[in-house]
């Protein structure tokens, strides 16, 4: 189980004038085009060619044929354009594709009947080699009796199988079966032996295993120590893009102390990267820091963009803060009825708020209607 708990641009208005600037005499020097001497009550006529199968305006004079065949010519209209590529217009040719490596490992028929959806193929060609002790068959067969894929669902057989490819060296089992060897379920509850392979498995590169272990350090050693025991863990999990260890990393760049500063400038680029990734208590803590200009610059409309995602993800206190940003107008206009829509949801759960409530009982009768109606409406979907 993944634990989440831990502490808590636009462009100068000179390039624009500069452009039009620059665009303006060109402009100026283009030849006005003479109106039509009498158009008289005859209906406008698209451009013709002799391509195009449309009937020469009456009095028109034709051209006499030419004595052989004109070739087209490129570039003037009367040959169809083959496109211009990009490489093209850089004036650059298309530079040749690297040859690709041969493969020369060994290919696993078990794990791609796996990923293409074949279970009961990949189960029958990973339990013979997961019998002779091979861990990554072993894993393989864990995964699928653990999920239930094209079998009966046995989380007490997917527990021995992980158990077998964790003794047999294999990180993604190590990880699993430290989880399994912590809650007790299937197999008996062995807390040493389970930091032991969880430490392991992060070692040898599993995200998962990596952030979990940083938190078994913070829970262990309390406070700052264990902050910075667990440190290393985090970035590593972190650059594999697991949420919470960006999160995590977030909160100890910003707040622990003796932090390297050019770590510390980082620290809103692992909320960020949270958030981006739909971890709504990152998208609230990044909304937070942007409204208040915190570890960089206030951007007030990014910040409301950011409460309102939270929001609409479900953080309650995200629903608490948007009501506020919608009553003082920070970031966004004054919107009584929005605003009393998102206390509303926020009171529903539990979170009070006595300003809040002020600001409710304030309304018309008709903005609180409107806001319930809207509320319920948001429940709904």
């Amino acid at each position: 189980m993944v634990i989440r708990s831990l502490l808590k641009s636009s462009r100068p208005a000179a390039l624009a004038a500069a452009m039009l600037l620059a665009v303006a005499p060109a402009a100026a020097q283009q030849p006005v085009a003479p109106a039509p001497a009498d158009e008289g009550s005859a209906p406008k006529r698209g451009r013709i060619t002799p391509f195009n199968g449309a009937v020469l305006p009456e009095d028109t004079e034709r051209k006499p044929a030419a004595a052989g065949p004109e070739k087209p010519k490129a570039g003037d209209g009367s040959a169809p354009s083959k496109g211009v590529t990009v490489f093209d217009r850089m004036g650059a040719e298309l530079p040749a594709l690297p040859e690709e490596k041969p493969f020369t490992g060994k290919i696993d028929e078990a794990y791609g009947a796996f990923q293409r959806g074949y279970y009961l193929t990949a189960m029958d060609l990973a339990l013979p080699r997961a019998q002779l002790g091979d861990p990554a068959a072993q894993t393989l067969v864990a995964a699928i009796l653990e999920q239930g894929l094209g079998v009966a669902r046995d989380a007490k057989a997917a527990a021995f199988w992980y158990g077998q490819a964790a003794n047999n060296g294999d990180p993604a089992a190590m990880f699993k079966y430290a989880l399994i060897l912590m809650e007790g379920r299937y197999v008996k509850r062995d807390r040493k032996r389970a930091d032991e392979l969880m430490k392991k498995a992060a070692d040898l590169g599993n995200a998962s295993a990596q952030f979990n272990y940083g938190q078994t350090l913070v829970a262990d050693m309390p406070g700052e120590r264990g902050l910075k025991a667990a440190m290393p863990y985090y970035e590593k999990s972190a650059e594999q893009g697991i949420a919470d260890a960006q999160y995590a990393l977030s909160q100890i760049y910003l707040n622990v102390d003796g932090i390297e500063e050019s770590k510390r400038a980082r620290a809103r680029e692992w909320l960020l990267r949270a958030a981006r990734a739909g971890y709504d208590t990152a998208q609230l803590d990044i909304a937070i820091w942007l409204i208040e200009g915190i570890a960089g610059d206030r951007n007030l409309e990014e910040g409301f963009a950011w409460m309102k995602r939270a929001a609409e993800s479900g953080n309650v206190v995200a629903q608490n803060r948007l009501s506020h940003l919608y009553v003082n107008a920070i970031g966004t206009r004054p919107n009584p009825v929005e605003a009393a829509k998102w206390y509303v949801l926020s009171r529903r759960a539990g979170l009070k708020d006595d300003a809040l409530e002020d600001f409710y009982l304030g309304l018309n009768e008709t903005q609180q209607k409107s806001a319930l109606t809207a509320a319920n409406k948001y429940r709904s979907t």
